[in-house]
């Protein structure tokens, strides 16, 4: 084995550590999905209520992304990432102190935090740790570690709540082993960021898109918008519908039917890498929009499978639009700002993961809701269907 091949996977374990740890930290994000319904018995709220506790994490993700979006250009990524896996670990002890809706919405908060923090920084470290040479795997590692955490969080919660004890306790004292590993390995990771002197001060820097970037960053901030609102509907609230409408109580089950969604969008991130950045983007907001039809089917037809085909579809067509739409812009971006830009996208995805969705809370309240989602899914298939064809007719240029 030659000198050159040593290092070369040497840089390959680098930056697939640092998707492991960006995995582990997106997934307690996810962790309290199936368990939402055990706290509205314990503590007692409506549906609405739901999903305003997940809107406060969407919050704390967006404020995080526009108040230090750009400190791990500034600090060195490793700094930012260890911030964040402190965070994610207060998070879960407010989740294990929880005693009402106050520490509820303290830990989403801090959770939101985390990942608004991990967001850009993870995405730029996968990046920039990863061997010289056509960034594809990167890229492909980076948005897989970002789904595929999102996606576990609800399958470890689910699986450990209705299978082994203190259901509401267990999956975040599993997190904090997860993350005391993962920090650990962000010590490890080598610092990718050449530090300015002086360096420039920290401020926040509200929504940074260099004007360079800002062609290819309008269609894939609103196809990231559609697809995050699907992910928004199914992590807040699918558990409901599942066990209001279908009779679905088995937490293990509405674990799996929400990780379905993640991992069709990671299965969807794999194939962008064949078909490229020019094709997958407008198919995947096609793909996406074929999704949401069938949730709406699967909402008026009371049926569990057709839900699941539609997560699934759904799931497929996010993850192609997402990794293209993500790939296209950090191209587009130049690498003093790329993390900033980063941060941007992310800001206009994690607004999608929100704002839908606390109108479909507050809609279950005149609709119901099956009305609601289904309004819900109207309103997405509409935005995704549009931008889906005007990327057909003006392709972006990143190939």
């Amino acid at each position: 084995m030659t000198v050159h091949d040593t290092g070369e996977r040497h840089a390959r374990g680098r930056y697939l550590a640092a998707a492991g740890v960006f995995a582990v930290g997106m997934a307690g994000t996810t962790l309290p999905t199936p368990l939402y319904g055990l706290y509205r018995e314990r503590i007692g709220f409506s549906e609405l209520m739901v999903t305003v506790v997940f809107a406060v994490y969407a919050l704390g993700v967006i404020a995080a992304l526009l108040a230090a979006g750009d400190f791990s250009d500034l600090l060195g990524r490793r700094p930012v990432l260890l911030t964040a896996l402190v965070l994610s670990a207060l998070s879960a002890v407010c989740f294990l102190a929880e005693n009402g809706l106050p520490l509820l919405f303290a830990g989403r908060l801090l959770s939101g935090f985390s990942a608004g923090l991990l967001s850009g920084a993870a995405t730029a470290a996968v990046l920039e740790l990863a061997p010289p040479g056509p960034g594809a795997r990167a890229a492909f590692a980076a948005t897989a570690a970002n789904m595929g955490g999102l996606g576990c969080g609800p399958l470890l919660a689910g699986v450990l709540a209705e299978h082994a004890p203190w259901p509401l306790r267990l999956p975040f004292l599993v997190h904090i082993a997860l993350l005391l590993v993962a920090f650990a390995v962000t010590r490890a990771l080598p610092e990718t960021v050449r530090r300015r002197t002086p360096r420039p001060p920290l401020r926040p820097q509200g929504m940074v898109v260099p004007p360079q970037a800002r062609a290819a960053f309008v269609p894939a901030g609103l196809a990231a918008f559609a697809g995050f609102s699907l992910m928004g509907l199914f992590t807040a609230v699918a558990p409901g519908f599942l066990a209001e409408t279908l009779d679905e109580h088995n937490l293990a089950v509405t674990g799996a039917v929400v990780f379905s969604v993640f991992c069709a969008s990671t299965a969807g991130q794999l194939l962008m890498g064949r078909l490229g950045v020019r094709r997958a983007l407008p198919a995947g907001c096609l793909v996406l929009t074929a999704g949401m039809v069938l949730v709406a089917c699967s909402l008026l037809a009371e049926s569990l499978p057709v839900l699941v085909a539609g997560a699934v579809a759904g799931g497929f067509g996010q993850g192609l639009a997402f990794r293209a739409g993500i790939t296209d812009v950090s191209a587009a971006a130049p690498d003093e700002r790329r993390g900033a830009t980063i941060s941007a996208f992310f800001v206009v995805a994690y607004a999608g993961i929100s704002l839908p969705v606390v109108g479909v809370g507050a809609l279950t309240l005149a609709l119901g809701l099956r009305g609601a989602g289904l309004v819900f899914a109207g309103c997405v298939v509409l935005l995704s269907a549009g931008v889906g064809v005007f990327l057909l007719r003006r392709p972006p240029r990143t190939d």
